[in-house]
Parts: C-alpha cells; sequence; structure tokens
C-alpha cells in the first residue's frame, strides 16, 4: 500500500477488513477484470469469493446473521473494490441501499424474513425510482399501485435497475393514494420479489433484456415493467404506504457515501497505474517521471485522490455516528466524482497513445468513470443538495 487514502482510527478488525479485500482486489479481481469487462460477463466467481467472505453482510446486524460493520468499514472495503473493477462494487451497492432500508425502515417481520438471507446471498436486493420519462425528478413517477382488496395491483416501468435481472428482491417506489396534501407523501416503496433472469420472471412482472452500455458492464442494468403485477399489503415496506418517499432518501443518501467510494477507488488506481508507466516509459532520454509537466500531473491527482477520500470517510462517520449527513455526503459524491473523472483523464494523458488500446487498463477506467457523474443523483444535483443545506445552515436570522 501506498500512502495516499490511508484511514485514522480503525480498528483491527477493521483494518483485517480490509487487508483481506484489498488482498481479494488484487488476486482475483484485477486479473480478470479486463477480459470480465470486454465480454460483458457477469462475474459468478467473484461474487461467489464475496459472498464467501461475508461481504453481502457487512452491514446487516450480528442478530440477523450478518458482520454488523459500520457504513465506513463498508465504504472503505467498496473503495477497495471498485480500485479492482467498479463493476464489482455496483453487485454489492444496491444490495446494501435495500439491506438498510429493511433494516432502518421495515417491519420486524420483513427484517427477520430476509436479512438473514441477504446476509449470505442467498437473497441480492436491487432497488428501482427512475422511470424512462423522468431521471432525478422522482416526484414524476407514473408507476402506481392501485389498492385491490388485500393487496394492490402494479402498472408501470421503470428504468436503470442495477442487477435487476440478477437480483431476486427489488425495493421499488410507486404512486399510491393515500390522500395526502404532497405528493412525496402518496409514495410508498414495495418489497417485489422475483427470480433471477430475463422476460416475464412473475406474473404481470417482466424484465426485458440488459441495457447496453458504454462502460460499467458486467453488472447487470435493466428496466423493470409491471401489467397488472399483484403484491400483498405485507410487501409494503414498514408496513405502511406513504413512507416511500422518505425511505428510499435516506436509502440514497447512503448510496451516495458509496458511490463516492467507487470514485476514490477508480481515481486511486488511476494514480496507481500514471506513477507506474511515467517511471516505466522514456523519452528525449529520460523517464517521462522527471519531466516537471508529468510531475504537476502526478501532484494534482495525488491530492485529489486524497482530498476525495478524506470526504467520503467525513461523510461516512456522519452517519455512523447517527447524525445528519445529506451535506457531505451530497459534498463526498460531488467531489469524488469530479476529482475521480479529472485524475482518470490526467492518467489517460500521461499513458499517450496506449491510452487509446483496449489492452490498457487505464482506457477501460476512462469509460467507467462518467458513470460516477450522474449515479445516485447527477453533479447537479448533487450541488443542488448542498446549496439548499448551506442556505438552512448559514440563513439570516428572521
Amino acid at each position: 500500500m501506498g500512502r495516499l487514502a490511508q484511514t485514522d482510527g480503525l480498528t483491527d478488525v477493521q483494518r483485517e477488513i480490509l487487508r483481506t479485500v484489498r488482498e481479494f482486489a488484487d488476486k482475483e479481481i484485477l486479473p480478470v477484470a479486463q477480459r470480465l469487462e470486454r465480454e460483458d460477463a457477469y462475474p459468478q466467481e467473484i461474487v461467489e469469493g464475496m459472498r464467501e467472505m461475508g461481504l453481502f453482510g457487512l452491514t446487516i446486524p450480528e442478530e440477523y446473521g450478518g458482520l454488523g460493520e459500520s457504513l465506513l468499514t463498508y465504504a472503505l472495503a467498496v473503495e477497495e473494490i471498485a480500485r479492482g473493477w467498479m463493476s464489482v462494487s455496483g453487485i454489492v451497492n444496491t444490495h446494501f441501499i435495500v439491506a438498510y432500508m429493511i433494516m432502518k425502515h421495515g417491519t420486524e417481520e420483513q427484517r427477520r424474513h430476509y436479512l438473514p438471507r441477504m446476509a449470505t446471498g442467498e437473497v441480492r436486493g436491487a432497488f428501482s425510482m427512475s422511470e424512462p420519462g423522468c431521471g432525478s425528478d422522482v416526484s414524476a413517477i407514473t408507476t402506481r399501485a392501485a389498492r385491490d382488496g388485500d393487496g394492490y395491483v402494479i402498472d408501470g416501468q421503470k428504468m436503470w435497475l442495477t442487477n435487476g435481472g440478477t437480483a431476486n428482491l427489488v425495493a421499488v417506489l410507486v404512486k399510491t393514494d393515500e390522500g395526502a396534501d404532497s405528493v412525496y407523501r402518496n409514495m410508498t416503496t414495495f418489497l417485489v420479489e422475483k427470480e433471477p433472469g430475463y422476460g416475464e420472471v412473475e406474473p404481470g412482472l417482466t424484465i426485458p433484456g440488459k441495457i447496453s452500455k458504454m462502460g460499467y458492464k458486467g453488472v447487470d442494468t435493466t428496466e423493470m415493467v409491471f401489467d397488472g403485477y399483484r403484491a400483498p399489503a405485507s410487501q409494503v415496506l414498514g408496513g405502511t404506504p406513504g413512507r416511500g418517499f422518505y425511505q428510499m432518501m435516506d436509502g440514497v443518501e447512503v448510496g451516495r457515501v458509496n458511490v463516492a467510494a467507487r470514485g476514490c477507488g477508480v481515481a486511486l488506481r488511476a494514480f496507481e497505474l500514471a506513477v507506474r508507466y511515467a517511471q516505466e516509459r522514456r523519452t528525449f532520454g529520460k523517464r517521462i517521471a522527471e519531466h516537471q509537466a508529468v510531475q504537476f500531473r502526478l501532484a494534482d491527482m495525488a491530492t485529489k485522490v486524497e482530498a476525495a477520500h478524506q470526504m467520503m470517510v467525513m461523510a461516512a462517520r456522519k452517519k455512523d455516528a447517527g447524525q445528519r449527513n445529506d451535506l457531505e455526503a451530497g459534498m463526498a459524491k460531488y467531489l469524488a466524482s469530479e476529482y475521480c473523472r479529472d485524475v482518470v483523464e490526467e492518467s489517460f494523458r500521461i499513458h499517450g497513445g496506449y491510452a487509446y488500446s483496449t489492452e490498457y487498463e487505464i482506457e477501460r477506467l476512462y469509460r467507467e468513470a462518467p458513470m460516477l457523474l450522474i449515479g445516485e443523483g447527477t453533479a447537479d444535483i448533487q450541488r443542488m443538495i448542498i446549496g439548499r443545506r448551506l442556505l438552512e445552515e448559514y440563513g439570516l436570522p428572521g
């Protein structure tokens, strides 16, 4: 390990977990990431390895079969995984968000039914807010659940489900008619169980197929179409309709820390590739690392790697302390994703013409980094969140 992206104040258990995850990334992810990414192949063996390590239950409380670790531990583990291949971190991210939502907002029956199997990876989660006609404007969703006897009938179309094909449990935000005066209190989260795969996976529920993407390959991204899908009332998260928007926003808040961690991991890997290549490549009779222009790039990259990491750590620690962290999570996600893009581009420049070759790892990172600018809310959405929270904190009296 180098000097960058170190975290003070970790326990022996946390350090051991992170050492194990880093070794796994070095030995099991990095050697195969290029091949699997080119094939757009689901990394089944890597997933099985993560299951054996207990990563799917890292933050699930011990009473439900998990390891009971903190958001910080999880974020640092994600940073290590993303350093190996960002797509792999995406496989655990949505699972983690759904598990967190059930832990925080589910009924005790829902916790005992799902969390032990989520801890082992037997049940794998995905979550869904976005739709074809709306992205960050959650209030504009049109998928609707209508009350029908003891249950609900859901109709509509959801979009951009990470793990949509492989997951067998999806937390889905829909509109319901609760008679509230706000659209946000007329939304409900349903826990939708389904079979993995594509096509009509349940009566009235279709996963059309994988969406082809420029990067973030390997992990499946899908649509989800409801057409008369029947859901029992027991599948409402928390048992009470009308709370879905706030449950989802809480989940997205921790998800933004996760995306920040992914940005940190990808940026760190891009820096590692650049600093190594700069010492191997020679031009004009000397290593390019000896050219001042390259040293300036490395200095900028390292500073951004370190700043993003420390911002991410602070946001995670705030949440772990039970404090409101939407400001810090927004800042961390915004900073880490923007800096990740910058660091990857600088590494691309240092590699020169070789960076354009698919044989070099930096080419893959160059296609992956843009996803972080839009995942869990675009950069502009983060700036809106940050701006509004700052005005709350620094508002004029009266």
